[in-house]
């Protein structure tokens, strides 16, 4: 077996908790296994980091053929071939769904168990979906070290997700991804962002946004600043229960709040701390 990602890579599963609802949603709507759409997404756009990804927003490497909408040219298995270009991701995903469902090769995989990604990654090779000898080998590696056929399961899908994969490019920036953590949705700041840029792009208003993380809606953001897009938990995660943070040099409590996606407030309260108190390297906080 090929190992096209035998160690596991953040950028990998990044992708996967960006796109892994737009896969369910296509599940549930074609039947085909959301391991399947994921693995194949990661592989062909190099975890939508690729020039086809970046350019066109085609994460599925689909190239022209039968084709009348936008299109975007570069080099393949030949010189300067035509590929498709989506308004936005959530576009590429269904294009890639009904490019299945529709192809007459590909009709022999309907009949397989949505669990058989096996069979699906082989049959996908047999006929024809790349020239790779290896991409069944490569697609299955990818499911089985990320466990992406947990999805095959699932019967519902964050509908949030989805939403925010149908946006068009910011600025002709890729989307920010976003994660899931403390029953709330992240993304980290780029150079230039600010409250208003990101509410433009998630469809929120920037001054709820400022106000979930606890800000002015006229604050600078430093890039790689972490920003939550609902209100904050009052507490961490169950699983810190029994677990304390120890401060280290150069955080503050505002810093420990936004790491953990609890609320400043809750945080002083849970430590029975005044907002004044300055805290020191090696204090130990509650979390919960």
């Amino acid at each position: 077996m090929a190992c096209a990602q035998s160690t596991w890579n953040v950028r990998y599963q990044r992708y996967i908790d960006q796109y892994k609802d737009c896969a369910i949603e296509q599940m549930l709507k074609w039947n085909i296994p959301a391991s399947i759409t994921l693995a194949q997404g990661l592989l062909e756009s190099g975890a939508g980091e690729s020039d086809l990804a970046r350019r066109a927003n085609n994460h599925f490497g689909i190239k022209c053929h039968g084709w009348s909408g936008a299109t975007v040219y570069k080099d393949d298995d030949a010189r300067n071939e035509c590929f498709r270009r989506y308004a936005s991701v959530f576009d590429s995903y269904e294009d890639h769904s009904l490019f299945l469902s529709r192809g007459k090769r590909y009709q022999g995989l309907f009949k397989l168990k949505k669990t058989d990604y096996k069979g699906w990654a082989r049959g996908l090779k047999a006929a024809g979906y790349a020239t790779n000898p290896k991409y069944a080998d490569r697609l299955i590696d990818i499911i089985q070290l990320y466990r992406l056929y947990q999805y095959d399961k699932a019967r519902s899908y964050d509908k949030f997700m989805t939403r925010h994969a149908k946006d068009h490019n910011a600025n002709g920036q890729p989307l920010h991804a976003i994660g899931q953590y403390n029953k709330n949705y992240f993304l980290y700041a780029r150079r230039g962002d600010t409250f208003r840029t990101i509410g433009e792009e998630i469809g929120i208003s920037y001054r709820k946004i400022a106000k979930y993380n606890e800000r002015d809606k006229n604050d600078l953001l430093q890039e790689g600043e972490v920003v939550w897009l609902k209100k904050k938990q009052k507490k961490a995660p169950k699983e810190y229960k029994d677990r304390l943070h120890y401060v280290r040099q150069g955080e503050s409590m505002y810093a420990i709040a936004q790491k953990y996606g609890i609320r400043l407030k809750s945080l002083y309260k849970m430590n029975k701390l005044s907002p004044d108190y300055d805290i020191r390297v090696g204090d130990a906080l509650k979390l919960r």
